[in-house]
């Protein structure tokens, strides 16, 4: 493989993916549109099977400094009253814990891997992908400085499309898609800092009557992050804005969800001091797109929230998205040089996997939506999401490695 494989996004799909390709022996370069990569965002969930990859990576030491392993998860009504409880990460017989992390700290940990085991010049900053043309034998990729706005091609073996919600790759891959799918929900988040330690310490926990939904969980150093999640519309599709793609990330007001949580009194979590002490606030629309049938073609595929956007329910998608870039790099290195054979085969390896966990988070905002929320739906729901989880702990403990076996 003479070229590079060229990864389009720096988030952490595509630096994962650097790091993959590298521990399987393959080069790779990232291209990210920003021109300076920030520890910016709140707290994610990192289930078990990212937590694997990432250790298998040689990050283990990195993640349990950073994050607080997971010991349950709970959920309760607006009280404080527990409708259902499970383990989580170890405590569910799992060989590695899942964490609860800042984003942008775990983003800037992968960043800084990256450039010390691949160099400094494997991220370039401040180049956007403006369109690419497949090859028999590469991949033409035009790119724009943001600086200079200057252009150049570049030539790789491979393009990866892991830029995100709003990814270009896809779009040109699939121009037909439309506006994106909404849940008629938006959602803040926010950290803040000194909140006494609820229920475990440790714990991931929901709260909702219905058409308002809290979610809080600690991410270290004394902080907690929190979700607020508030039904404004009917589930449709989400209007495209008039001067571009739809932005999904904006600062939002405080005052603007506060009102929806008067009333909340869950005893061992204050959430009024929960929101009111919170630094930034970030807003979002809860959106997704209807799986695709096909992600790529050739020597171009996608990976990540650019191939399989999914709502935020369970958490699972950094997790899904290591995956991807771990199977990638796999699936290339068994390939022996013929790279659309690699890609096909991680494309058959976690379509099918991935997009039924987008359509899992869709079953699951269901069950807490207005028409269906109550306590035997709920109890049901997790009940199945219990026995689900058993079986993948069971599948994770015990297949096989995606490092390489000559890697191993």
């Amino acid at each position: 493989m003479a070229a590079p494989v060229l990864i389009a996004g720096g988030g952490i799909g595509g630096l994962t993916t650097a790091l993959s390709l590298h521990a399987a022996g393959i080069d790779s370069v990232v291209v990210e549109s920003a021109r300076r990569i920030e520890p910016i965002g709140v707290g994610i969930n990192l289930l078990t099977g990212g937590v694997r990859e990432l250790v298998e990576l040689g990050l283990g030491d990195e993640l349990a400094e950073l994050g607080v392993a997971t010991a349950e998860y709970a959920f309760c009504d607006k009280y404080g009253n527990e409708l259902f409880s499970q383990p989580r990460g170890t405590a569910t017989g799992s060989k590695w814990p899942q964490y609860c992390i800042h984003r942008g700290e775990l983003h800037l940990m992968l960043l800084d891997e990256v450039r010390r085991r691949l160099g400094p010049d494997a991220v370039r900053t401040g180049v956007r992908l403006a369109d690419f043309t497949g090859h028999d034998d590469a991949v033409e990729v035009r790119v724009t400085d943001r600086a200079s706005g200057g252009t150049e091609t570049l030539r790789a073996a491979a393009l990866i499309g892991a830029d995100g919600l709003n990814s270009t790759v896809r779009a040109r891959l699939h121009p037909d898609e439309g506006p994106l799918a909404w849940s008629g929900q938006r959602m803040w988040r926010g950290v803040t800092e000194g909140v006494p330690p609820f229920l475990t310490g440790r714990s991931w926990v929901g709260a909702s009557d219905g058409d308002v939904t809290l979610v809080a969980y600690p991410i270290g150093k004394d902080r907690t992050n929190w979700v607020c999640l508030v039904r404004v519309a009917e589930p449709g599709l989400l209007p495209e804005a008039a001067d571009g793609p739809v932005d999904d990330r904006r600062e939002g007001l405080l005052k603007e969800v506060q009102a929806h949580y008067e009333g909340w009194s869950m005893g061992w979590l204050d959430v009024r001091d929960l929101l009111e002490r919170s630094g930034d606030v970030l807003e979002y629309p809860m959106v997704d797109r209807d799986p695709l049938p096909a992600w790529g073609s050739g020597r171009v595929t996608l990976l990540g929230d650019a191939a399989h956007p999914m709502y935020p329910a369970g958490g699972n998608g950094a997790a899904q998205a290591v995956l991807d870039a771990r199977v990638l790099a796999y699936e290339l290195a068994q390939a022996d040089g013929d790279v659309p054979a690699g890609l096909a085969a991680y494309e058959r390896a976690r379509l099918e996997p991935a997009n039924a966990v987008v359509m899992a988070a869709r079953a699951m905002e269901r069950a807490t939506s207005p028409s269906t929320w109550d306590r035997a739906q709920v109890t049901r729901m997790m009940e199945m999401y219990r026995m689900k989880a058993e079986n993948e702990v069971a599948e994770l403990n015990s297949r096989a490695s995606y490092t390489p076996p000559d890697r191993a």
